[in-house]
Order: C-alpha cells, then sequence, then structure tokens
C-alpha cells in the first residue's frame, strides 16, 4: 500500500464566480510539469542571504556552476520518471538545470496519479477553463522531493498591466505623449545602445508583427532590434490583430526595450497564461543558455490571493536563481490601484511582491522643454487606472527595506510588515502616455506593463557599458540615497506618496546617470 501525502500549498478552492460546467474527457492528453527541490538548498540560502545584504565579493555564478551545484539531484529526477511510468505518463522533457520534468498523459492518468479530481469551470470574467479542488497529493517516494505540481489546472492566471488612452478628454490636464527615447532622455539615461545583452521579455499571449516592428523603429529612426521569439509550453507568437488584446502588451514592450537598446538582442517568451505557463516561461528565460538573457521584462501579474502557495514558492526559487546569476527582473506592480482589483481590500501583485524582482510602479509626467516639469504618482480613477502598491502579505521585509513605513493617504505611517511594493517608478498614465504603433495602428499606452520595459532597458544600457552585469539591484539602489526622482505628490487608493520610499512610486523615477553610478 503507497502512503500518499498532500503537497504542502498545493490546495485550491473554487474561486468566487467560478461554476463546475461539465467534466473533463479521461481520455484527453494534457502537459503538468513537476518542479523538484534545489541541491545543497543550506549553501544556497547562504548564498542568497549575501546577495541580498548585497555583498560586493559575491560574483554571479555562471549558468552551468548553477546547475551542476544547485539544480535538481539525478536522483530526485530519476524517482519522478519511475513514478511516472508507474502511472503511464510520459515524460516530456527533463531539466535538471531548472529543476522541472514535463510529463505528459491522459487526464484519467493524471487524475489517478496526484490524487486529484479536473473538471471544466466557468468564471464570469476569464470563460472556461480546467480546474481542481482540494490538494495534490503525492506518493513516499516524492514527499519532500517535489516542490509544486503545475499545469494540471490551466485557469488564467495573470492579466496584462497596460493601459490604452481612452477616446475621451481627461477631467484635468492635457494629454501629451512621449516616444521611449524621449523619456530615456528626460529620465536621464546614460548614452549607449545596450550592445552585447539580451533582453527577455515574458507574454502569455498575443503577438507581434515584424511590419509593426519596422516600421516603427523606422519612425524613430532607430536602427531596428534583433528579436527572436522562442516558444514555451505550445506557447508562440501569434498576433490576433486587436491592439486591445495581449497584442498591445507583446508590441509595447518590444517598441520600448528596442527604441532604447537596439543594439540588444531582445528574446520574447511566449507561454501560456496559466501558473504552470508562467513560472516555466520564466524559468525558461531564466535557464536560457542559447540566448543568456542578462535581464528579464515582466508586464503581467495577479493579486497574490489570486495563487496557491506552491505556485508562489515555484515562481521565487526561479526568481532566486535569477539573482544568482546576475540577471536582473523587472516586473510592472499593476494597473488598479492598492486593491489591485482584487476587490477585496489591500492587495499587491505577483512576482512583483517577490523579494527578488525590481517592482516598477506608475507616475503621471509634466515635462518643459527636455526637463521633468512636475511627476506624481499615477492615479486615473477607478476607470483610468492607477499604480499598483503596498505590502505583501506573502513575502516577510527584506533586509533592504529594514526600517521603512508605507503611508496611508489619511497621513498615518505604518512600519512595514512585509514586503513594500514597488521599488521604483516611471510614466505610465496613459494620458501623458507612450506613443507605440500596434498591429497598424499609431496609439497611446499607459500601464506600469510600460515601466518594467523602461528600467529593463536602462538596465541593458548600463550593462553594456560597464561589461558585467548588473544583476540583483535592489540593495544597492535603497543604499545610495538620491539615485531616484523622489515622487511626494498623489495616491493609489489606500496609500500615499512621501518623501522616500513609498507604497505608490517605492523610491521614484529614475535619474538614469545616477542610477548607473551607483550600480
Amino acid at each position: 500500500m503507497v502512503t500518499k501525502h498532500p503537497l504542502p500549498g498545493s490546495e485550491r478552492n473554487v474561486e468566487q464566480g467560478s461554476k463546475v460546467v461539465g467534466q473533463c474527457d479521461p481520455a484527453e492528453r494534457i502537459e503538468v510539469f513537476v518542479m523538484l527541490r534545489r541541491q545543497q538548498q543550506a549553501q544556497f540560502d547562504a548564498l542568497m542571504s549575501k546577495i541580498e545584504a548585497g555583498d560586493p565579493g559575491v560574483k554571479p555564478l555562471s549558468r552551468e556552476a548553477l546547475a551542476k551545484d544547485f539544480g535538481a539531484a539525478p536522483d530526485d529526477v530519476a524517482k519522478v520518471k519511475t513514478f511516472a511510468q508507474a502511472h503511464g505518463l510520459t515524460v516530456v522533457r527533463e531539466d535538471p538545470a531548472a529543476r522541472s520534468v514535463l510529463l505528459s498523459g491522459t487526464i484519467a492518468q493524471f487524475q489517478s496519479a496526484f490524487g486529484v479530481k479536473l473538471e471544466h469551470y466557468e468564471h464570469h470574467s476569464v470563460g472556461q477553463f480546467r480546474g481542481r479542488t482540494g490538494t495534490i497529493s503525492v506518493p513516499d517516494d516524492l514527499h519532500g522531493v517535489v516542490e509544486a505540481v503545475l499545469g494540471l489546472d490551466n485557469r488564467p492566471q495573470a492579466r496584462p498591466h497596460f493601459r490604452i488612452r481612452p477616446p475621451f478628454e481627461p477631467a484635468k490636464g492635457r494629454q501629451v505623449s512621449f516616444t521611449p527615447p524621449q523619456l530615456a532622455s528626460l529620465y536621464q539615461f546614460p548614452q549607449g545602445d545596450g550592445k552585447g545583452e539580451c533582453v527577455g521579455i515574458i507574454e502569455l499571449g498575443g503577438g507581434y508583427n515584424t511590419s509593426d516592428l519596422k516600421s516603427y523603429f523606422a519612425s524613430l529612426g532607430v536602427a531596428s532590434p534583433t528579436v527572436k521569439s522562442v516558444g514555451v509550453d505550445q506557447g508562440s507568437n501569434q498576433p490576433s490583430g486587436d491592439p486591445n488584446g495581449p497584442d498591445g502588451e507583446v508590441t509595447l514592450d518590444i517598441e520600448i526595450v528596442g527604441s532604447i537598446a537596439p543594439g540588444a538582442t531582445i528574446a520574447v517568451y511566449f507561454t501560456q497564461n496559466s501558473d504552470a505557463g508562467f513560472i516555466d516561461a520564466v524559468s525558461r528565460a531564466v535557464h536560457d543558455t542559447t540566448n543568456k538573457p542578462s535581464v528579464i521584462s515582466i508586464s503581467w501579474g495577479g493579486p497574490e490571493s489570486n495563487w496557491t502557495s506552491q505556485s508562489i514558492k515555484a515562481f521565487n526559487s526561479v526568481l532566486q536563481s535569477a539573482a544568482a546569476l546576475g540577471v536582473t527582473v523587472c516586473v510592472a506592480s499593476g494597473d488598479s490601484g492598492s486593491s489591485d482589483g482584487s476587490g477585496s481590500g489591500n492587495q499587491v501583485d505577483f512576482p512583483a511582491s517577490s523579494p527578488y524582482v525590481l517592482a516598477c510602479g506608475g507616475t503621471n509626467l509634466t515635462a518643459s522643454g527636455t526637463s521633468i516639469s512636475h511627476e506624481v504618482v499615477w492615479n486615473d480613477g477607478a476607470q483610468g487606472g492607477a499604480t499598483g502598491g503596498g505590502v505583501s502579505q506573502a513575502f516577510p521585509v527584506p533586509v533592504w527595506q529594514n526600517g521603512l513605513s508605507s503611508t496611508s493617504t489619511n497621513g498615518g505611517k505604518t512600519p512595514l510588515s512585509g514586503r513594500g511594493v514597488p521599488d521604483v517608478a516611471g510614466d505610465a498614465s496613459p494620458v501623458t502616455g507612450y506613443s507605440v504603433l500596434i498591429d497598424g495602428e499609431q496609439t497611446v499606452v499607459g500601464g506600469t506593463s510600460a515601466v518594467a520595459p523602461l528600467w529593463a532597458a536602462l538596465i541593458a544600457r548600463i550593462n553594456a557599458a560597464s561589461g558585467q552585469p548588473a544583476g540583483f539591484v535592489n540593495p544597492k539602489l535603497y543604499k545610495a540615497s538620491g539615485v531616484c526622482n523622489d515622487i511626494t505628490q498623489g495616491n493609489n487608493g489606500s496609500f500615499a506618496a512621501a518623501p522616500g520610499w513609498d507604497a505608490c512610486t517605492g523610491l521614484g523615477s529614475p535619474n538614469g546617470q545616477k542610477v548607473a553610478a551607483a550600480l
């Protein structure tokens, strides 16, 4: 008799607004990926403590060294393969460096293997998906070996954080727009084009048209960068022709990075919008030995409460690997203010709330000539969007945020009880947005979605100029005073801007030259 153990953190409840609409076909084939524990976890934790403290003696690991010392143990991979065989499952891919094994089989085989029941659900806003409730079970052999089983459930996990400028006139202030190079100049980015670097961009749907990119870069007088599409788990570059859909996100990200760092290669990792797809795509980018991105930009996410704790833990461990490799990960903090669109109190967006990423919030920017005349928190009201920000309920206060407080809209200060979001900010209001070309249409876009690639392009320029990766930048940015333009006006609902760090704009928007000097 095989003893089964519940997999910690794998519990799923029926999401509010979801209902079962049918049974899954037991013969339908699906793919599921299994994340394994890290070898030498204690040594890895010690390394991470040094990285978090900003220890200058720590050099980035090579991808080869990370795989050898801190990948999955061959014995653990063998155990998963034996388990798969016993349940009639096929091993599609094993990646010890990324600590993952991809399995393929029928719904019936997976239900039996992991002790779950899969059903078709419908949700009023996300449509139909395959879901489950309760916990996933693993046998004795895999207890403590397997950290996450992802893909049994394929509910949409994240949303893109961009906002197309609405057709109506704003109540106050006039509409303006900027090209990404204009913003790079206003934010005093150091000169350069990111030559020799690779920026990875994660996309959970949509696609880009090469014709859009060519026309756009030509209109700015910028050389077209090399853009590579990398398909992950059946994901591929599939433009829908709708600029309001995921195409808007994909094209915005590429056009911002490409126009500020045209010398860098841009690798776009396309995947499915599920926790499995999202985590696997970031893992593939982090462990990519072909393109070797030194910076990764992520403009998708969802409220922390939407994630299972096994997904948060698995995703966070991939982001730890990025920090160990010296890969900077820039993530949008969300476009729905302090509630993150959750409808229930204050929430922050994940993966922006991971302590191993640079969380990027949003501002509303006014310029006069070549300088910034006014910059406040981005908050265009309930319909127009506002910067995400607040205090994590999933992660404790990181060492580099010790002693900081959040400021509430009524002026009260509260010491941080968890990871504070965001770390930094940049122009995000569609009213003062980015002029881009999407699906043949010239349009103005905002959202914290634009801020992650803006910071990623800055880091690419800095990396190219210094000849080494900036790596995990947070400890250095928090230690160096005055490298960001401090934003002290505005709020995102529950939280207000204040001198120094705040839960709307973090440390502020970039002064690129000063950021380069600090890194």
